[in-house]
């Protein structure tokens, strides 16, 4: 048994792999734009007919498209030189491409090769868990809080600091998970973090004091504050660059998330009492957690990034993880440390993220204390330093941490206290709803079967707008692509707030206005969630992810600290502020510089 939970964390060896390693000279047969183009446009290429139909041999230096079908699908670019005329392409502002900036290259071009397969299509499916994990426990906690004010007798503006603490976890957990990621490996996060949010969430269901509650809902807001910087940089690293777009498509998981909530919440929470019904529905969403944690850890071998390997300049193992994504996929794969070397030696210059060592000599054997220094010393200023390196990248990275901050703080003002808004019924002139401030367990408006049924409604309504938008992020038109869609989504989002303040006078408007409300939000989400990734190159971008997940958290923490000191009733104004700082975003984003539709990622 300890063979068998060691092996999903050992080092991998291209020995491991055997049969997918074929010769640089015969990559061409296997290449992506080999499996693109019909079998026979290269030979209709290179036969022309003449005027009688009658075929006839054409040389290639005299036509420019067959000779760029030449250069693009046949040996010359599978060559050492041809491998250096690929990676030196772009733009770096005058200066050399960086030893691990050129290898990040061409281990995208094998992979992009190897092209989507079963490890590939497993994995969008378990970085998904962390994305259904997330907003499971997201509005699962919101749709906890009118029976936390019936049982605890606390009331429905005071219990909303409850969503504070699982901020405070999630500030927390999306700060180290992100940035640790980057340090000590995305394999240990991928799995670590569904685990701690199991083990809390379940404990979460016995706890005897509202206190309680929240501490554990701090808690395994730790472990959910990981997945989704950890989980979306891990599957665009293994993703090939033609198959982009399903980084937005792992945001489908996230509705569906909330949908599973809602679901179990009008089973249990409408149907049973205050005390009881909570703490099955928590007790439930717990134990699906960890049963997405036992598949990852013992069923899935997980290989570690080989950008992340790159980095850490254990190049072996970046070329072996390759192998083992080839094998796994049924595939061939022309790459190996030789070729790495022979293309990039003498075109770039050193970084200080990837030493020149090989993988073959003997590697030092460390202390424990120094391994823990070296780890706890990267956690400083120099992880995000690199992110202000340029003035583009630079403005880039301000601009979508603002808009992640205004965002956090928006989307939970309206949707954490969703359930409490729809109880009100239509409610939402200025007057002040029904009192329930004492106790709530005698009020039927608060915790009804219709609110849940309702709120059920929206969750279905939502996942429509996570496909519509993995179509939308790689139209050409230059009000899609990423930019595009992600601003106009928030823009219609930012409307419809208001919108469901002014004109949601009763219940029927206010499920409508929910429903759009929520179709926009999910394409806006996983638009945010796929691009900002991108944004950033893979030695810092976990730092540059986690960082803006943080933000989105840490103003998040604030929100339900406003919604439950607002002045009136609380059902107006943190649904206004909501709509401003949304649409405040939405004009950082229209500033963002930077379109990566179509963009190689490092």
């Amino acid at each position: 048994m300890t063979n068998f939970l060691w092996s999903g964390y050992r080092s991998e060896s291209v020995e491991d792999y055997p049969g997918v390693l074929i010769p640089l000279a015969e990559a061409h047969l296997h290449s992506h734009s080999s499996r693109s183009r019909p079998p026979s446009d290269l030979d209709d290429a290179l036969l022309g007919q003449d005027d009688e139909g009658v075929q006839h041999h054409k040389d290639p230096a005299d036509d420019e498209d067959t000779g760029m079908l030449l250069e693009m699908g046949t040996e010359p670019e599978y060559s050492i030189e041809g491998l250096r005329r690929e990676v030196r392409r772009g733009n770096k502002g005058g200066e050399k491409w960086t030893d691990y900036e050129m290898k990040s290259k061409l281990v995208n071009k094998a992979i992009q090769d190897i092209g989507m397969g079963r490890y590939n299509w497993q994995l969008f499916v378990l970085c998904g868990f962390g994305w259904f994990a997330d907003n499971l426990w997201m509005q699962g906690i919101s749709l906890t809080l009118p029976s936390l004010s019936a049982e605890f007798d606390i009331s429905e503006k005071t219990v909303r600091y409850t969503t504070s603490f699982l901020f405070g976890g999630l500030c927390f957990g999306s700060f180290i998970w992100g940035i640790g990621s980057d340090v000590l490996g995305r394999r240990l996060a991928f799995n670590a973090t569904l685990f701690i949010t199991a083990i809390f969430g379940i404990a979460s269901a016995f706890a005897t004091s509202w206190a309680g509650v929240c501490f554990l809902y701090a808690a395994l807001g730790f472990g959910v504050g990981g997945n989704l910087p950890v989980d979306g940089a891990l599957f665009l690293e293994f993703l090939p660059d033609a198959s982009s777009s399903l980084l937005t498509l792992l945001s489908v998981w996230w509705p569906i998330g909330q949908l599973c909530s809602s679901l179990l919440a009008w089973y249990f929470i409408g149907h049973l009492p205050p005390e009881q019904g909570w703490r099955h529905f928590v007790f439930s969403i717990g134990i699906i957690t960890l049963i997405m944690f036992l598949v990852r850890f013992f069923i899935f071998h997980l290989y570690e990034s080989p950008k992340f390997l790159l980095s850490r300049g254990r190049q072996a193992e970046a070329v072996a993880v390759v192998h083992g994504i080839a094998f796994r996929n049924g595939r061939k794969t022309w790459l190996t440390e030789e070729i790495l070397d022979a293309v990039v030696d003498g075109l770039s210059t050193p970084s200080p993220a990837t030493p020149r060592r090989r993988q073959h000599v003997t590697r030092q054997r460390q202390s424990t204390a120094n391994i823990l220094k070296q780890r706890f010393a990267s956690f400083s200023g120099d992880r995000i330093r690199p992110l202000f390196s340029n003035r583009k990248l630079g403005l880039t990275t301000a601009l979508i941490w603002f808009c992640w901050a205004t965002i956090g703080m928006g989307y939970p003002l309206f949707n954490a206290f969703l359930p409490q808004y729809l109880s009100h019924g239509g409610n939402n002139s200025g007057q002040p709803a029904p009192e329930t401030s004492t106790s709530t367990s005698n009020s039927p408006e608060t915790i009804s079967d219709e609110t849940y049924r309702n709120y059920a409604i929206t969750s279905i309504a939502g996942v429509p707008g996570s496909l519509l938008a993995a179509y939308a992020v790689d139209m050409k038109s230059p009000f899609l692509g990423r930019r595009g869609t992600l601003a106009l989504s928030t823009l219609v989002s930012a409307i419809f707030l208001y919108l469901f303040v002014k004109f949601g006078t009763t219940p029927g408007w206010l499920l409508t206005f929910s429903c759009i409300e929520a179709f926009a939000q999910n394409i806006m989400y996983g638009v945010l969630y796929a691009f900002t990734p991108e944004i950033f190159p893979a030695p810092v971008r976990g730092a540059g992810t986690g960082v803006a997940s943080f933000l989105n958290r840490v103003t998040g923490l604030v929100a339900p600290i406003l919604a439950a000191t607002v002045p009136g009733d609380g059902t107006t104004t943190p649904v206004y502020l909501s709509a401003a700082l949304i649409l405040a975003a939405f004009v950082g984003m229209v500033m963002i510089p930077i379109e990566t539709r179509g963009r190689q990622r490092l």
